[in-house]
């Protein structure tokens, strides 16, 4: 195993990077910048809970979508507990997870590719030794909707993979849509604004796998990035996310609710909401105790459909803020850009 000190600009092919070996140490090419470290001893953020129990009643409805509003107003983010996912179907799609990334390489392999455009991807870091820093991370990114017509690519081992995190990509989207349409309500254009162009729309699966980490103040799982999805839901077997405090800057760590799945307001909501709601800045950090995995489902609109600002929101005090953008624009955007250097693509799409 190469040492930290001759491999400043090491890039390692799929199955022998230091995440997927067992490293000892965190070579040179992912040592991310001191200034940027992550804190061995994070300050815990204070994160609203919103319980969606309510949501179907229709005197308790107008409650928890003020809740969500003055969420997605304030910091973008909030966890949702009673969600109407069972807890079985949780721990089945995290263990389905954990089960394939424990698979050898050379089954993993199979899923290989840095063509950002493809629907069914295995890879490390972001894009594989093209990033200037790279990432402890391993991932497989899967399309799931329509979900009959994707799942036929998706990995066939383990046997019960497909099955699995099928059933939880099926609820996730159809809990995705009842969110947006109280995200929308909550803008005052209404539960229906986004209802069919959701219906029609992408599901991306990134299922994410944070190894252990040998010198975790020295690396990240992931790079500060908001979302470019409408929303991502988020679930995951132990504490690693943090959110960024936008009013002095500060990182601070997600805690473990039992239960409960995280909910991103993404790039599409801050454009939708001319600004009102924004993208939440997050990122992943490492540990050296035990590997990580998360299973982000994003949630937009068809890949052509060109997301804009709400007429109604558009108005002399607040004129338009943002240009219309596509899944298929960011992917773009993706594939000609380095995100570590601290390019975004929301500030790519601010017209003031």
């Amino acid at each position: 195993m190469e040492g930290s000190n001759h491999d400043n600009n090491k890039t390692f092919p799929i199955g022998e990077t230091p995440q997927e070996t067992s490293s000892l140490n965190v070579p040179k090419s992912y040592e991310i910048s001191p200034a940027n470290r992550a804190s061995l001893n994070p300050e815990i953020a204070d994160v609203v809970i919103i319980d969606l129990a309510g949501l179907d009643d229709p005197l308790k409805r107008p409650i928890i979508v003020k809740e969500i509003g003055n969420a997605c107003r304030e910091t973008g983010f909030f966890q949702i507990i009673n969600h109407g996912i069972p807890q079985i179907v949780l721990n089945d799609a995290l263990e389905s997870a954990f089960n394939f990334f424990n698979l050898p390489t050379n089954e993993k392999e199979k899923y290989m590719s840095n063509d950002v455009h493809k629907p069914v991807r295995y890879g490390t870091s972001i894009k594989d030794g093209e990033d200037k820093i790279q990432f402890w991370r391993v991932f497989l990114k899967l399309y799931a909707h329509p979900l009959s017509e994707w799942i036929k690519q998706w990995p066939s081992n383990p046997p019960d993979y497909r099955e699995k995190t099928g059933d939880y990509a099926m609820k996730t989207r159809l809990l995705a849509i009842k969110i947006i349409g109280a995200i929308t309500e909550s803008l005052g254009i209404g539960p229906k604004y986004l209802e069919s162009k959701m219906e029609d729309g992408m599901q991306v699966l990134a299922v994410n796998c944070y190894p252990k980490c040998p010198e975790p103040h020295l690396a990240l799982g992931l790079p500060p990035h908001s979302d470019y999805s409408c929303i991502t839901i988020v679930l995951h077997s132990s504490c690693g996310l943090e959110i960024m405090d936008a009013t002095n800057g500060t990182w601070q760590l997600v805690p473990d609710v039992h239960g409960a799945l995280q909910v991103h307001i993404g790039d599409h909501v801050e454009v939708l909401s001319n600004g009102l709601y924004k993208s939440m800045v997050h990122r992943v950090t490492v540990n050296n105790e035990k590997t990580r995995v998360s299973i982000a489902s994003l949630h937009s609109m068809g890949i052509d459909e060109k997301m804009a600002t709400a007429e109604k929101l558009i108005t002399d005090e607040h004129p338009k803020n943002y240009k219309e953008s596509s899944f298929r624009d960011f992917l773009n955007f993706l594939s000609s850009n380095d995100i570590t250097d601290g390019k975004s693509f929301i500030e790519s799409l601010k017209i003031n």
